[in-house]
């Protein structure tokens, strides 16, 4: 028997006392007395056949003293390991005593007795009957500790639905499937008692502390210790806007689909990581924009178990998330993103994707590099449209501040909108240092045009009709030079393939999937079988982020150690991959061309 337990065990007898109140100890003959004195004696020195002698002529003469003998009868027994005669005696003490005022103790023993012998369900049921609070510590340990011993899976799962309400079990059988199975019922077991239960304690992290008496807005979360080294699994809290009081199973297109995409793609990577011996708990909380719902849930005591976190998406859930994950070193992503601001003097938080800061430095880079549009004339001017949404025209001023800082001349910068002609009649028309050659025609009509010469010509557009618009107003202004514009003003499937092939086109796309990849098809084909629809592009960025950063959780436990190692060093992602060994963004920006029937990443 474990040290401890066997201490727990022998320390009763000094819990219950030596002897029964004095008003009850008066009615008891001196002889009997001193022979229940020299009993207990010798039972606290390891003489047990002793001490059962002379505890069975006290329960022969009965009395204030037979229902301490029993007990300690049968004590003595449990240390010869004569675990039989132990539980009969502590029957007989039930039974012939069940209103003894220290009969939990009686209790807790029977259910040692049980433990010991495999009877775990006795044990428990035993357990359940202990009603003196200041026994139940001690049951914890004693259930904590068999209960440990358990390495049958399917008798720990059948315990568990014997006995739900109890934690101990769950616990146990949440160790053990982390340990021990692959079973995707398991591990969807593991996740559900996790969410309930909390988690085995494998750390010396502690509980965080509410925050009481301050606004949301203004609290910060408390600090726990995180281990520093890898272990056998990793809990993952997903904060994002389920929203699923309004959530309809029959229902296939909803505002926010885009959230149940990402979280099937996670739960996909679990899948592949739990092959490569990674296992990773998956928590997904319902946070909308409720700062004190956030606040309440970083403030949890099951929380202090998290190590990496996906969200919030909202502002101030995710400021209070970031101050949570700065304070206890867990990495925190991000996983649409592209602001710069949320990185910003935040050293736990990373953007799954690259901020436009990020993909304007990238484009500037790329079109420097030999045999880019930069070579392709001897200009440096350049032209700069954009969409109505905001992040267009963000992506558009931190491009024309790139391009101002590499000593570009940007000679019209301005919002696109209306049809071709509307756009060509407001394009450069009030820029006359754009070089022109001159029309052989007199007539100032769109045909007659002087053909107007620039390095290229930028678009930032989140409308996939401003692409094809800005492809003709280009023609119908008789302007060179190539177009760079991002993916998200085109429409693949409705353009015609002279869109792409009429013009130098390039297009500034992070999540380009390259689909003649077996990879792709092999997860469209998984996805597909499990979820009865293709994968959207959320599907795969959430299957590519859980499985970086799950390795990444492997290899260091969480913690950023050497920057110039977190980067994807494999091609089995579905996107691009990862690069962040120079700032907390995606540095990875695919720049992709039409060639060869298809579309092609060239950077």
């Amino acid at each position: 028997m474990n040290p401890k337990l066997r201490w727990l065990i022998l320390g009763l007898i000094g819990l219950i006392g030596l002897l029964p109140g004095w008003t009850a100890m008066a009615q008891v003959p001196a002889d009997l007395q001193k022979r229940y004195k020299a009993a207990v004696s010798q039972l606290q020195r390891s003489e047990y056949n002793q001490a059962k002698s002379e505890l069975s002529a006290i329960i022969q003469r009965g009395g204030p003293l037979a229902p301490y003998a029993h007990y300690y009868w049968s004590i003595a027994a449990f240390r010869q390991r004569d675990f039989s005669q132990s539980r009969l005696m502590l029957k007989q003490l039930t039974s012939r005593f069940p209103d003894w005022r220290k009969i939990d103790d009686a209790q807790y023993l029977l259910a040692a007795i049980a433990m010991e012998t495999g009877q775990y369900e006795e044990g428990l049921t035993n357990l359940q009957r202990i009603g003196d609070p200041g026994l139940r510590a001690d049951a914890s340990k004693l259930e904590q500790y068999f209960l440990s011993r358990i390495t049958d899976l399917n008798r720990l799962k059948q315990m568990h639905r014997e006995f739900p309400e109890n934690r101990a079990i769950a616990l146990n059988l949440i160790d053990l499937i982390q340990r021990t199975s692959t079973d995707k019922d398991d591990l969807e077991l593991s996740d559900r008692l996790t969410n309930r239960f909390g988690l085995p304690a494998t750390t010396s992290a502690q509980p965080a502390a509410p925050v009481a008496n301050r606004p949301a807005s203004s609290a910060t979360p408390p600090a726990t210790t995180r281990p520093t080294r890898p272990k056998g699994y990793y809990n993952v809290a997903v904060m994002l806007p389920f929203r699923l009081d309004e959530f309809d199973a029959g229902k296939r297109l909803r505002s926010n689909q885009y959230v149940f995409d990402l979280y099937n793609g996670i739960k996909l990577a679990k899948e592949k990581l739990q092959e490569e011996g990674i296992t990773v708990n998956l928590f997904a909380y319902d946070i909308e924009n409720d700062a004190n719902k956030t606040l309440e849930l970083v403030n949890s005591p099951a929380f202090s178990q998290t190590d990496l976190i996906v969200g919030p998406l909202y502002a101030e859930p995710n400021r209070i998330a970031s101050a949570y994950a700065n304070q206890n070193n867990i990495v925190l992503l991000n996983p649409i993103a592209t602001s710069s601001e949320l990185i910003a003097n935040q050293p736990m938080s990373f953007l799954v994707q690259p901020s436009l800061a990020r993909q304007a430095q990238q484009v500037a880079d790329f079109i420097r590099q030999p045999g880019r549009p930069a070579t392709e004339t001897g200009t440096r001017r350049v032209a700069i449209y954009f969409g109505s949404a905001r992040k267009d025209s963000l992506l558009a001023a931190s491009y024309r501040d790139e391009l101002k800082r590499q000593n570009y001349q940007v000679v019209d910068f301005q919002r696109v909108a209306g049809s071709a002609q509307t756009m060509a009649s407001l394009m450069l028309s009030a820029n006359a240092s754009v070089s022109a050659r001159p029309s052989s025609s007199s007539v100032s009509t769109p045909a007659s045009l002087p053909t107007v010469s620039l390095n290229h010509v930028f678009l930032a557009s989140s409308n996939d009709e401003d692409g094809p618009k800005l492809l003709d107003a280009l023609s119908r202004r008789r302007v060179s030079g190539s177009l760079i514009a991002t993916s998200a003003a085109f429409d693949y499937y409705r353009n015609t393939l002279s869109t792409f092939t009429r013009r130098s086109l390039y297009l500034l796309y992070p999540d380009f999937i390259d689909t003649s990849r077996d990879i792709v098809t092999n997860f469209g084909a998984d996805y597909l079988a499990s979820r009865n629809t293709i994968p959207s592009v959320f599907a795969s960025q959430g299957y590519d982020m859980m499985l970086f950063f799950g390795r990444h959780l492997a290899r260091n436990g969480g913690q950023i150690r050497n920057r110039s190692a977190l980067r994807s060093d494999t091609d089995d992602y579905l996107l691009s991959g990862f690069d962040y060994s120079r700032s907390n963004d995606n540095q990875i920006v695919p720049i992709v061309r039409y060639e060869g029937g298809r579309f092609v990443k060239i950077n």
